[in-house]
């Protein structure tokens, strides 16, 4: 529907809040399309009982990124004006999705992102300690040699305008791939305001998944998809220079 703005939430092996996640999204977005990243429970059937959605399904898990940027391509290719994109473990609240489509018209940004440290709201939970380090660290090494301003690199509650996503070139599959984004958000000059929303950590437990879930691999990790994202960028200025030299150490 072109004018129109798209939900999409990537998913994997979600069948616990799947079911309920998206009878709240489609409340709030009339189109949503759901990218199930090779999931292996009972989430493939649940998503093929519904009428509501729109979906595609990749053959293996090819990672978090990688779900991501299906959802871009189909964004452009079905010529959405903004695309939503919000995470399937029930950490982000839809009914603020027509607050982003919002801000990201009335502001003329080209990223509005949501941000967990941004304000506080009755009820946040801590974050676990190591995930909190590595976010702040990450977020103040980015603002201060790309000038982005975040407080939050990570949050998956975002809203693209799509004509922005067309200048984006995501390979990275993984959870790193806000990084890449921020990095070829800097590059071309994209504007990018962030969204306060809740901080929502549920009491169960949540997994990157592999050696990511011990935190100085996890920092290792993103320390290289920076350092791959920035040798992908031709000719780059200064900050992005500077930025290469740090994560070099």
């Amino acid at each position: 529907m072109p004018g129109g703005f798209l939900t999409a939430l990537p998913v994997y092996n979600e069948a616990a809040h799947v079911e309920s996640v998206l009878d709240q999204v489609c409340r709030y977005s009339r189109d949503v399309l759901v990218v199930d990243d090779g999931s292996r429970d009972q989430t493939p059937a649940l998503l093929q009982r519904r009428s509501d959605i729109r979906l595609i399904r990749h053959g293996r898990n090819r990672g978090y990124g990688a779900a991501l940027r299906t959802a871009f391509q189909y964004a452009v290719e079905q010529g959405y004006d903004i695309l939503v994109t919000i995470d399937c473990d029930r950490q982000h609240e839809p009914q603020r999705i027509p607050q982003f489509v919002e801000t990201c018209r009335s502001s003329g940004a080209d990223i509005v992102s949501g941000s967990r440290y941004l304000a506080r709201f009755p009820g946040d939970t801590p974050p676990p300690p190591e995930r909190r380090r590595i976010n702040h660290h990450i977020t103040e090494l980015l603002n201060r040699h790309l000038g982005l301003g975040l407080t939050d690199a990570f949050c998956g509650f975002k809203a693209y305008r799509v004509e922005a996503l067309r200048l984006l070139r995501i390979t990275e599959p993984g959870y790193g791939m806000p990084l890449e984004v921020w990095i070829q958000a800097a590059h071309h000059g994209l504007r990018v305001i962030e969204l306060p929303v809740p901080l929502i950590y549920l009491p169960e437990e949540r997994s990157f998944g592999g050696r990511l879930d011990d935190p100085d691999h996890r920092l290792r990790y993103y320390y290289r998809v920076i350092q791959r994202a920035l040798a992908a960028v031709e000719h780059p200025a200064q900050p992005l220079q500077a930025l290469r030299e740090e994560v070099a150490l």
